[in-house]
């Protein structure tokens, strides 16, 4: 099974990073030097929990860096902070903004209020918002994602994987999108086994209190799970799912990442041996074809859609446990030909 996701996503970040703070929110670096730009280079605005989340937000920073290296550009990437207001992230926006910034982009569906408001006062540069396709405008890319088509492979490959037809979900929060994480995932187990037992739990019901941002939360979940008996657990619930992913190697059961390859990350390397695969989306990649994009001259805005065909989602084959697996990779193999060709359709609630 090909890997989606190649960029090498940094871990937390270190001390030598953090070199400004402002009201809103800890900015890491702050470099508007070198080569041919439009505007000071790359603003980015991290969603719930952050950078070093070794998931969605790190994925985010893994194409910013890509951006700031290959297209010898400046970048700017602001933190998030506890309990902040939409007024905050305008706030944020605007400071980029107004520091010369293009393209400007807001990671996570949490944004597309702010990036609506801030993108209308400033039409000549270029927003993109990661995970919403309904902030529409002449200026905006709307990042989007077929997370579910991911999630059933990911479904598939638990399945598969499981000793006691027993398996796990656990999603960060209570929304449509991680909706379709769950829809796809159910789907791609059943399609191997109708009668499969899935274990489904989410950690809060809005973003503000924590799902994904709380480990503590996601090892609760994840130890409640196992003790019901599951031995493959699935968590989309950002940093969260560390804490899924500890409590699996800590029972010696399978758990399986999202949105990076969770394999990879230096953070979780003594938890990996225990992580099977994750379904990633190729966030890194967004971030750095929007910014190409506005360097080209040809900014891209409107619905940029990823999907499996276009090779925006997939499964990490790091684990060579997963990878030699014979069985597994002819299902996978088949599934994703499906959903190809239109034979499968996935779920997305």
């Amino acid at each position: 099974m090909r890997r989606v996701s190649r960029i090498a996503v940094a871990g937390v970040a270190t001390a030598s990073l953090a070199v400004a703070l402002s009201a809103c929110g800890g900015s890491s670096t702050d470099a508007s030097s070198g080569g041919s730009t439009k505007g000071k280079g790359i603003g980015l605005a991290y969603d719930i929990g952050g950078k070093g989340d070794q998931s969605f937000n790190d994925a985010a920073f893994a194409g910013f860096q890509k951006a700031e290296k290959d297209l010898k550009i400046g970048g700017r990437d602001i933190e998030p902070q506890d309990g902040e207001s939409d007024a905050d992230k305008v706030q944020r926006l605007e400071q980029l903004a107004k520091s010369g910034y293009n393209p400007i982009i807001g990671v996570g569906f949490v944004y597309a209020p702010a990036v609506k408001e801030v993108a209308a006062k400033y039409p000549k540069i270029t927003f993109g918002v990661i995970d919403d396709d309904k902030t529409q405008a002449k200026n905006v890319a709307d990042m989007v994602f077929h997370e579910e088509q991911a999630s059933y492979l990911a479904g598939v490959a638990a399945a598969k994987a499981t000793k006691k037809d027993h398996i796990g979900f656990v999603g960060g929060v209570d929304i449509p999108l991680i909706h379709k994480f769950e829809a796809g995932y159910v789907q791609g187990a059943q399609s191997v086994n109708p009668k499969i037992k899935i274990e489904k739990q989410y950690l809060t019901q809005t973003p503000q209190e924590g799902g994904f941002s709380s480990p503590d939360k996601g090892k609760d979940a994840a130890e409640g799970q196992i003790e019901a008996g599951a031995d493959v657990l699935y968590a989309a619930a950002g940093l969260s799912g560390q804490g899924v992913i500890q409590s699996a190697a800590s029972h010696k059961v399978w758990a399986i990442g999202v949105d990076s390859d969770q394999y990879k990350q230096d953070a979780l390397a003594k938890y990996k041996d225990y992580i099977l695969t994750s379904a990633t989306k190729d966030v890194a990649g967004a971030v750095y074809n929007l910014a190409k994009s506005v360097q080209d001259g040809k900014p891209a805005t409107g619905v940029v859609r990823a999907d499996l065909t276009s090779g925006g989602v997939g499964l990490a084959d790091s684990n060579p446990v997963f990878k030699n697996n014979a069985d597994l990779q002819a299902a996978l193999k088949k599934a994703e030909a499906g959903i190809k060709d239109g034979s499968i359709t996935v779920k997305t609630s």
